[in-house]
């Protein structure tokens, strides 16, 4: 009886630091969010005001992706080696950094000190990403997928923020627009800083730094490859279209405050449904969940290929938003369903490394298509990937069922995929 008193106490103190870790992690989400608002609300048009051509005014988004995909890999090894909680104090660090320099960038007119503020930004991006997975570490199997829904819940915080924080700041400095939305988001940074040194994450165990199957074995079942394809193809569709919206907007003679306007709802609509993502994935299975939200994404370029007003623009975005909500967060508890907890960091950085290793690439085509093939061409696009993650996931699920009804034909409990 000691024993399993000692048993429930240690479990009962494991799942209080897991919610506590929640709570921190979804606060940090929300105020990590108004970073990558702030660049995305701001980021085409001070490019198109910064740029030497027009065409290249997205660049800054992109490179903005490239620092995603950049600070992936080295997220999972520095958490690994120091533990998470290093992680993201660095993150947040760069995210500081990210503010300072592009506010010095446009006080001084440089479109290249601007892309680097935006790599940065890139960078703490990439760290905050990190949060979804971190926020799984012990907990039981069926939290899981609601600890990652809760922390993806924070972004509704950022999705009011971010774009409110540039409204209220992009004139402060006249002439120089956003120059002090900028500097207002690297105190927002340091803010965050103070809430992830809280979070209770002890280093890795040296057992842990070398432990579980090598990375290939894992990455090639088919379970994740039908989870990474469909990160791959949620988050860079939506940011395709959400990074090409303002400008388009813009060109379509909208106004500023149309798009900030557009682009909080999107936030909103991206992390809004985060309240039941869990619980929906829970009832019906990740598979399913993905599946809808890869068709809300093709619905949203449906919208927006039907008309070019405010409304038309606003709807788009919000659709795209619970799209990417419901695939991305989807796709993420199917990758937990993929690995070991030794395992988790290098599954988790390699996941995301394809993801936003995809977004740089897509990313840096988006000023070309916008301004080459118009706001139609955006939302084309769209489709066929879709089409491809809807039937990758399809086979992969169907043949999960069948192998696992041909298991218990014979009498034995079904191994996964």
């Amino acid at each position: 009886m000691p024993m399993l008193d000692v048993t429930a106490t240690d479990e009962i103190a494991a799942a209080d630091r897991v919610r506590t870790n929640v709570v921190r992690l979804a606060a940090a989400q929300a105020l990590t969010g108004a970073n990558s608002a702030v660049i995305f609300a701001t980021g085409a048009i001070v490019g198109a005001t910064l740029a030497p051509d027009m065409s290249f005014a997205t660049v800054p988004i992109s490179i903005y992706v490239v620092g995603l995909a950049a600070g992936t890999l080295p997220t999972g090894a520095i958490s690994r080696r120091f533990g998470r909680r290093a992680a993201f104090v660095i993150g947040t660090g760069c995210g500081t950094l990210t503010g300072l320099l592009g506010s010095f960038a446009i006080l001084h007119a440089s479109f290249a000190l601007f892309c680097v503020a935006t790599f940065l930004g890139g960078l703490y991006g990439a760290v905050a990403q990190s949060y979804r997975f971190a926020a799984a570490d012990g907990a039981s199997a069926a939290y899981r997928p609601k600890a990652v829904s809760w922390v993806m819940a924070g972004g509704v915080f950022a999705g009011v923020l971010g774009p409110q924080l540039v409204q209220w700041t992009m004139d402060v400095w006249s002439p120089y627009l956003f120059a002090f939305s900028f500097l207002v988001q690297a105190a927002v940074a340091l803010v965050a800083m103070g809430i992830v040194a809280g979070v209770d994450m002890p280093r890795p165990a040296p057992a842990d730094l070398h432990g579980g199957r090598p990375l290939l074995s894992i990455v090639t079942q088919p379970r994740f490859v039908a989870a990474a394809l469909c990160g791959v193809i949620s988050y860079p569709m939506m940011n395709l279209v959400m990074t090409s919206a303002p400008l388009a907007m813009k060109l379509c003679g909208l106004s500023l405050s149309d798009s900030n306007f557009g682009i909080q709802w999107h936030i909103v609509a991206m992390y809004g449904p985060s309240f039941f993502t869990g619980a929906l994935i829970a009832r019906f299975g990740a598979p399913r969940i993905v599946a809808a939200g890869l068709l809300l994404e093709a619905g949203a370029a449906t919208i927006g290929l039907s008309g070019i007003t405010a409304m038309h623009f606003w709807a788009t975005l919000i659709v795209l938003g619970v799209g990417w909500n419901f695939s991305f967060i989807g796709a993420s508890a199917l990758v937990l369903e993929t690995h070991r907890p030794q395992e988790r960091n290098k599954v988790q950085a390699f996941n995301d490394f394809l993801v936003f290793g995809m977004m740089a690439i897509g990313s840096f085509s988006s000023g070309q298509l916008l301004a080459n093939f118009g706001w139609s061409a955006v939302n084309m696009v769209v489709f066929p990937p879709v089409l491809l993650g809807l039937v990758v996931l399809s086979l992969v699920s169907w043949a999960r069922r069948r192998n696992a009804r041909l298991e218990a034909a014979m009498g034995e409990f079904p191994d996964a995929i």
